[in-house]
């Protein structure tokens, strides 16, 4: 799956010289917790996040007055307090180097960029629906978690199981456990029940961990 498949088309987006209290506003307004901001031909030229803005303003300690507050507040613009070095990819990256991106950097959302303009964005929102979709969450059916050995052939031997037993598979997802010699398995099924799998399993010398309906 690539980025251009799950990021927003129509990003909401600032232009240069906004006051960071209107920002805020759009923030709140739009429910987004990032900004692109572009410059008078539409190009960006930052990003100012949610967080930029909240530490842009004074402390709640401080001596000023409240007209100084608000005065300074509604002079400062996002142009003082955005991002100009900013990390991007393009709608062909493939969503879980996009996932690793924002992970390996700690930021919750990447502009995308094609041909030197602005044609979307990806968030850690986008990225977490697909890992719902990828496990099966908002599926009815039988959650299985497994250990299988790192084999080859291991994961067609569970899958051929399954549907020799007249099963369908939801969903499948694999994940590193704490022994390197084995993977941890979720699967999610259908038409097939609990003492079925477990008989099966056990056929196969794999361990199930936890099983559950959803």
């Amino acid at each position: 799956m690539l980025v251009r498949e799950r990021m927003s088309r129509r990003p909401v987006t600032i232009p240069q010289g906004t006051p960071v209290t209107d920002a805020l506003r759009t923030m709140r307004q739009r429910s987004v917790r990032r900004l692109p901001v572009l410059d008078a031909e539409g190009r960006m030229v930052g990003i100012v996040s949610e967080k930029d803005l909240l530490y842009a303003a004074p402390s709640p300690a401080t001596s000023l007055s409240i007209y100084e507050l608000h005065d300074r507040l509604t002079r400062l613009t996002v142009d003082e307090v955005m991002s100009r070095e900013v990390i991007t990819v393009g709608p062909d990256t493939p969503l879980e180097e996009a996932a690793r991106i924002m992970t390996d950097h700690k930021i919750g959302g990447l502009p995308v960029m094609e041909d030197g303009r602005l044609v979307g964005i990806i968030t850690e929102t986008d990225i977490f629906k697909v890992f719902l979709e990828m496990l099966g969450a908002r599926d009815p059916g039988l959650r299985l978690t497994l250990d299988i050995p790192e084999r080859k052939g291991e994961m067609a031997r569970l899958t051929t199981a399954i549907a020799e037993l007249g099963g369908n598979i939801l969903a499948l997802g694999t994940f590193l456990g704490d022994d390197p010699t084995t993977a941890v398995v979720t699967v999610k099924v259908e038409d097939v029940s609990l003492d079925q799998i477990r008989a099966a399993m056990a056929d196969l010398d794999l361990t199930i961990v936890d099983a559950r309906q959803t």
